[in-house]
């Protein structure tokens, strides 16, 4: 196997950003740069009296305020945060920050000693925003901003909202940072609209950085984005997937909520590294054909002192009553999306991992919790809108035009909802009344079908509708069908460990649900760990299990999952008409009292066509009759009861030849042998 090359070469991770004494880093490129210090970069001692920023140099424009407070400024992280200037001779860095309650705002760091009174921004008219020029700050240079409120005599320091890159926790000051990087996925840029089209495999792997793979050897350290990059770009390329989905790589305090609690919405964590190594991690994907997707949480934030919640002393950022502003699951605070300003934060947000990372599509979390305003909340416990119903009207418009602009500027890109409920049209254009994502994630038919597999085989008959409801629905939406990280966390197991029965009927059970899922139409997402059958749940801050790999049942269902992805890639009948009727024919559904199941999965060519036939029993099924469209001979594509995969080796020699023996409604049908708890994918010719 090649997960032993993966392991070689590891380099260090960057030194703790709190280490005044950090030496500059050397990463496998060559590339050597400083990593930010708390060490004072400009004045040792504290100022000794007011100095206010200097106001001569500036980036916003009447335009800016004007867009910024209408709602529609979709760049603000252009003029917004700190940016390093040279102008007229003086080089240093130009703050601006959003507090319209502010009495004062002052920028503090390691150049002033901290000072509160050293460096004030100038009040921007009526816009809510503060700006100010500070000479002599350089790269690395450590900041917050200090904000006293006309409200309560209110005084706190908040990291920059817009900040590019913010102090390793649990440490939380932003960094003076540029995004300078030299990209080489010109290639990748031009051609990545064909590999994210609807018509397109889509087969994701999702990855948590932090815990797909660690260093032992290092006190268990994860990856740096540098590091990962060969590693994760090689994997990926072997095991066939497409796209690589990261779940939220931005700034986040508590490294507990895996990114879901997110504080930087314009920063990669510094966990790992800095912008430009995670820009370089993104880069050497799009070099080696792979997709990138982030996760991205528009629906919550947490309540952390230095991050957004009561911003300048008033909810800023959030709703000021708790039964619309606070999220009693994850105890949270939910944006107002109704001030303009926050979707101006938000649009931007967005708009930046697209520009300035390349990113190839948001995954948009939680979305039922945004559209619903009586989302897990008992009655009494929620506002209704002005019509007296439980939609959520502003979140409503901020996803419309959140998906209108994102494709109006980036159409190559895809936009992927996390939505639970059966809301219309969640995948539909704006126009037609749809919320205008993308793709969907097809969260009943993941609920249907692990419910049905965690059933012993010999109750199975009675749950068939479970594998086949999905098809009166799956016609509404552009679905991914995800088998994700939340359904291996919070004591539910791993995937392997919900199969019934033995070891060997274990890895029979998740050879054949992976099968299902690849014949189902539908985009593909199967959570890191999965691909192996690792053992145990999913825990953050460990690595993967990548020694059960030395097991012939987990290498074979490894292999399996790689196969899988090659004829979903290579078969167009497989992906090219996910989301059209005309791409998917049930042959036989009912046949409940063996719990088989064949169907058809056809592209614009009849010469493509693949035949699925499904066994969900451990019973081999000899001589079972399946009708065919067409004579000739059926090759046997894959079996998953092939020994390469672990399986026991029954099958039909290679294939089979058609008989002009009418089943199922067709001139034609194959006699198969279905080996147990197996899966056989036939093509003719």
């Amino acid at each position: 196997m090649y997960i032993a090359s993966l392991r070689a070469g590891i380099h260090p991770d960057p030194p703790d950003a709190t280490n005044a004494d950090a030496p500059a880093l050397t990463f496998a490129c060559g590339i050597s740069r400083p990593w930010p210090t708390s060490g004072t970069l400009e004045t040792p001692k504290m100022a000794e009296t007011t100095t206010p920023a200097a106001s001569g140099l500036t980036l916003l424009t009447d335009q800016d305020f004007y867009l910024f407070n209408e709602g529609s400024h979709y760049r603000i992280y252009d003029k917004l945060g700190a940016h390093l200037v040279s102008r007229d001779g003086q080089s240093g860095a130009i703050f601006g920050v959003w507090a319209p309650n502010a009495q004062q705002v002052s920028v503090i760091g390691s150049f002033n000693g901290w000072n509160p009174n050293s460096h004030q921004l100038e009040r921007r008219g009526a816009s809510g925003i503060w700006e100010g020029f500070i000479p002599g700050v350089t790269q690395g240079a450590l900041y917050k901003f200090h904000i006293e409120s006309r409200r309560h005599s209110y005084r706190v320091d908040k990291a920059d909202p817009i900040g590019l890159l913010h102090e390793k926790p649990p440490r939380t000051a932003s960094v003076v940072w540029d995004l300078d990087y030299e990209w080489g996925d010109h290639e990748w840029m031009e051609k990545r609209a064909a590999h994210n089209s609807l018509r397109a495999p889509q087969a994701i792997y999702e990855v948590h950085i932090g815990s797909w793979m660690r260093v032992p050897e290092e006190q268990n350290r994860p990856l740096t984005y540098r590091e990962m990059a060969p590693r994760l770009a090689e994997y990926v390329g072997q095991t066939g997937f497409t796209h690589v989905e990261f779940l939220p790589v931005m700034e986040h305090p508590f490294y507990g909520s895996w990114g879901y609690q997110t504080t930087g919405y314009f920063a990669p964590t510094s966990r790992y590294g800095t912008p430009q190594d995670f820009m370089y991690l993104v880069d050497y994907l799009h070099q080696h054909g792979i997709a990138v997707i982030l996760d991205w949480v528009p629906s919550h934030f947490p309540t952390d002192a230095h991050g957004l919640a009561y911003f300048d002393g008033t909810h800023l950022y959030e709703h000021a009553d708790s039964r619309q502003g606070f999220h009693p699951d994850w105890k949270t605070l939910i944006f107002n999306y109704g001030r303009n300003e926050v979707r101006s934060f938000l649009m931007s947000s967005a708009m930046f991992w697209l520009d300035k990372y390349h990113i190839d599509g948001l995954r948009v979390d939680a979305v039922a919790s945004m559209l619903y305003l009586d989302y897990s909340r008992k009655q009494g416990e929620w506002i209704p809108n002005k019509f007296g119903g439980r939609e959520n009207l502003e979140a409503i418009e901020f996803l419309r035009r959140f998906n209108q602009e994102v494709y109006k500027e980036q159409p190559a890109i895809q936009t992927t909802a996390e939505e639970s409920t059966s809301w219309p049209m969640v995948s539909r254009p704006v126009y037609l009344g749809g919320l205008g994502f993308g793709l969907k994630w097809d969260m009943g038919w993941m609920h249907d079908t692990l419910q049905y597999f965690q059933h012993d085989p010999i109750h199975r008959k009675f749950h068939h509708n479970q594998l086949t409801f999905r098809m009166l629905y799956s016609w509404h939406e552009n679905f991914v069908l995800p088998l994700s990280h939340d359904e291996v966390v919070h004591g539910k197991g791993s995937l392997i460990g919900k199969m019934p029965g033995d070891e060997w009927q274990r890895f029979a059970n998740l050879r054949l649900l992976f099968a299902y899922m690849f014949a189902q139409p539908g985009k593909k997402l199967m959570f890191m760990g999965d691909e192996f059958g690792q053992v145990r749940e999913w825990a953050h801050d460990s690595g993967l299990e990548w020694n059960v790999l030395e097991y012939p049942h987990h290498r074979g269902l490894l292999s399996w999952v790689s196969q899988l992805n090659r004829m979903y890639r290579n078969e167009p009948a497989m992906h090219l008409l996910d989301n059209n009727p005309a791409g998917f024919d049930w042959v036989d559904c009912n046949d409940t009292a063996s719990s088989t199941i064949s169907l058809l999965r056809k592209s614009e060519s009849a010469h493509e066509t693949v035949l699925a036939v499904f066994n969900f029993t451990p019973i081999p099924r000899l001589g079972y009759r399946v009708g065919v469209p067409h004579g000739g001979f059926w090759r046997e594509l894959l079996n998953s009861d092939a020994p390469d995969y672990g399986g026991s080796g029954m099958g039909n020699l290679g294939g089979v030849q058609a008989e002009a023996e009418p089943a199922h409604g067709r001139p034609h049908s194959l006699k198969l042998t279905l080996p147990p708890l197996g899966a056989l994918f036939l093509k003719a010719g």
